[in-house]
Formats: C-alpha cells, structure tokens, sequence
C-alpha cells in the first residue's frame, strides 16, 4: 500500500503544471523599434528602464502624472508611440494613472504569471515597452476596463 501511495505521489507531483513557471510570449514578438539594452540605458533613466525594459513598477503615487487631468495626448516613453487619449484618464484611486480604454493597435497584451496567477500585461505595440497591466474593475458606465499603467513609461504631450 505504501509502494502505491508513493507511486502515486510522485506520478502527481511530476505531472503538475504549475502556471508560476510560465513565461509570457511578449519577448518572441519582434517590435519595429528595437534597441541593445545598452541603448536603451541611454535614452532611459533608471526607473523608466527598469519599468519600461524590465516589466518593472513604479512605487504607487509617485508619477505626477496620476493627477494630470489636462487635455492631451499619453505616448510611450520609449518611442512616442500614441497610446491613451487625455478624455479616457479617470482617477481610479490606485495610485497610478489609470484609462478606460488604449489607442486600438498602438498596444500589445500578453499574460504575465510573476505573481503566481494569470494577469494582462500591455505593452507598447512598437517598442515592446512594458506599460502595466488591464484589469476589468474599471468604470462600468464606459468599457469596464481599468488601463493601470506606469506613469514613467509614458510622456504627457498636451492639445494645442
């Protein structure tokens, strides 16, 4: 019984497959832009490197751009691809800026299992740039969608 027991055991442990090991398949895309990492560090501060290049994030309520609330235009850091319009900011209260909604084709998703679980990952569609990920607790009057993104991976262009 315990030859069983084991047997089994061991058969269930060696067939499990655990999502946390998953990759994303964003770095098997080849993007318009690309760049050595080492020009990207030059173009690139510190932290818009880490997020941008690195899938990193911001700490919460640092990006003064969390609270901008002007007209204009939101483009990659990275590349100035166009990616949110100024009319689909909303405050979603989570510490980043936050859009219902993304410029159709200038953003990517793929799903990212760094924490354990599945998320959606957007990345800029020309450059590759990790922005933050899409969640669907967002305003239900519009898309329902919360766009949470790292204000460092983008540049603020305002209407004239």
């Amino acid at each position: 019984m315990n030859k069983l027991f084991i047997t089994f055991a061991l058969v269930f442990l060696f067939n499990c497959n655990s999502t946390a090991q998953k990759k994303t398949t964003k770095d098997t895309k080849t993007y318009k832009v690309t760049k050595t990492e080492a020009e990207w560090k030059t173009q690139l501060t510190a932290i818009e490197f880490h997020v941008l290049r690195q899938a990193g994030t911001e700490r919460a309520l640092s990006s003064p751009l969390n609270k901008n609330y002007d007209s204009g235009l939101y483009v990659c850091k990275g590349c100035d691809t166009p990616l949110f319009k100024s009319e689909h900011k909303y405050d979603s209260g989570s510490g980043w800026p936050s859009f219902d909604r993304e410029i159709k084709g200038n953003v990517d998703f793929s799903i990212d299992y760094d924490l354990g679980y599945a998320r959606t990952e957007e990345h800029c569609a020309t450059c590759g740039g990790h922005l933050g990920h899409v969640f669907n607790d967002g305003p239900k009057k519009t898309t329902g969608m919360r766009h949470c993104i790292n204000g460092v991976a983008l540049k603020f262009i305002p209407s004239k």
